[in-house]
């Protein structure tokens, strides 16, 4: 029986958001949220019918022509006109698994009842979510101010019959996927196409896909750090609870006892030190993933806040019989975040590559690059050369999007937030940190072998273990691409792997 998940007007968190995920979980509407969607949608009606007042989207023209009357009969128009006039995506295409949180998130926001939209338009969304109907979307187009305006008109033409989508592992007109599963293109009524495209769901949906990620990876740096301390023979006293307890930042406290707990019945670890002091690298390890912990809980906690929000405009408040222009879909609050998430990923893959070049470095009883024979044989060499390649790129995405603005709009839209070019560049820094971690995964472990017969901690060893069945040890030069993408997808699966154990 599949799963649902009722959208209402509880919190959505990262959490559940991961749930309805992975658990391809089917969303319905929870008869309050379709109440409120019904209630103010009637209200909207019967203003569109007095038209007696000016109301901005509803009723004028957009952006600088907010000034331009559109009379009664020429609503439905306007608001087709808006979608296909907004549609100038281009670039690289959205990835689908973004696709499918956009649509979630923009049936979320749309769901408070405050948008005006009607119950015909939210179904036929949530249509598209539940039958894996995904818009094609491009990257490039929004700037993050008036909304993500060029990225939601492609999400929102298949449901005016327009645009393609991809559809059972193929691209398609969208009127092929609406007719094969029995759905019909909708005629949009006033405000809708509006609110269809006002919000920051772009930019929203890279952010908790980015999140949700770059977690699972913070977790995974951890694994990987405690294999190369023991790999690089390191003390285990820069992670001494009482360090951190006078300096008692929370991240830095919680990486330290995750360490401890990896290592707490190594032998390796155990072991008498030749060296008083260990490289940066190792040594503060607590400190630089501690920061990054905590800026990762920051971020958590605005885009939780803006997963639970309206951000379209104008908003429609039924009981106070008001439409009240604003600036909700205006992402600077995303945007901040989303170069603060960069950063902080960043951090991770730079001190993930400076462990690998000390463990390649032939020090500590290690051979040069990690092999035998070397000069023969250059082992791990060049795998270093691709991690300071992937480091570099990811300092430049790090420049950031949000303290650039550009005016548009004829001058009315002369503020923008950029959050969408900080989406999509977080997104880049985010896939480079597995790659980096899986080449330290895979340095480490190799870098263990030259420990024998002494051994890591026994959580380790199991992995170390699985790894083997699928990447053999260095022993000679082989093509490292190849084993760097057998240890990624190794790694993606590492949570299965310890369940096992």
């Amino acid at each position: 029986m599949a799963k649902i998940h009722e959208i209402s007007s509880e919190i959505l968190s990262l959490s559940v958001i991961e749930k309805i995920l992975q658990q391809d979980t089917e969303i319905i509407l929870s008869k309050s949220a379709h109440d409120k969607i019904n209630h103010c949608r009637a209200f909207l009606d019967g203003i569109v019918e007095k038209n007696d007042a000016l109301h901005y989207g509803i009723n004028t023209g957009f952006g600088s022509l907010c000034d331009v009357a559109i009379s009664k009969d020429e609503i439905a128009d306007l608001q087709l006109n808006l979608i296909m006039s907004h549609a100038c995506g281009v670039g690289e295409e959205v990835p689908q698994d973004i696709i499918r949180i956009m649509l979630l998130l923009k049936i979320q926001s749309l769901s408070y009842g405050f948008s005006g939209i009607s119950i015909d338009v939210i179904n036929l969304l949530l249509a598209f979510y539940n039958k894996k109907i995904y818009p094609v979307i491009f990257q490039l187009g929004s700037l993050g101010a008036s909304g993500d305006l060029a990225p939601l008109a492609h999400l929102s033409l298949p449901l005016v019959g327009l645009g393609e989508v991809w559809y059972k592992g193929n691209k398609v007109p969208s009127t092929v996927a609406l007719e094969a599963e029995g759905l019909k293109p909708i005629r949009l009524k006033a405000k809708e196409g509006l609110a269809l495209l006002n919000g920051t769901q772009f930019s929203l949906s890279y952010a908790v896909w980015c999140l949700l990620e770059s977690n699972r990876l913070f977790n995974l740096s951890n694994l990987t750090t405690a294999l190369s301390l023991d790999a690089f023979s390191c003390q285990l006293s820069p992670f001494d609870d009482r360090l951190h307890q006078i300096r008692p930042h929370e991240g830095q406290i919680a990486v330290a006892a995750t360490i401890r707990q990896w290592l707490h019945d190594s032998e390796i670890a155990k072991n008498e030190k030749v060296s008083v002091q260990d490289p940066y690298a190792f040594r503060c390890v607590p400190q630089v993933h501690g920061a990054t912990y905590q800026a990762l809980a920051h971020i958590e906690s605005i885009v939780q806040t803006e997963m639970n929000s309206v951000t379209d405009n104008p908003i429609v408040f039924p009981d106070d019989q008001e439409i009240i222009s604003g600036g909700n879909f205006h992402a600077q609050l995303l945007a901040l975040p989303l170069d603060y998430l960069a950063i902080a990923m960043a951090e991770i893959g730079n001190i993930s590559e400076r462990r690998l070049y000390q463990l390649i470095s032939g020090k500590r009883n290690l051979p040069p690059f990690l092999i035998e024979d070397a000069g023969l044989h250059s082992g791990m060499m060049i795998a270093q050369y691709t991690a300071a390649s992937i480091v570099s790129q990811n300092k430049q995405y790090c420049t950031p999007a949000s303290v650039d603005s550009i005016v548009s709009c004829n001058g009315q839209e002369d503020h923008v937030s950029m959050a969408a070019n900080a989406a999509t560049k977080v997104y880049k820094v985010v896939k480079n940190i597995e790659l980096l971690l899986s080449i330290e995964f895979m340095a480490a472990t190799q870098a263990l072998e030259f420990r024998k017969p002494q051994q890591t901690a026994s959580r380790l060893e199991a992995i170390i273990s699985a790894y083997r069945k699928v990447v053999p040890k260095l022993t000679k030069d082989r093509v490292l691409s190849t084993d760097f993408e057998k240890t990624r997808l190794f790694l993606r699966n590492i949570e299965l792997i310890l369940k096992i154990q």
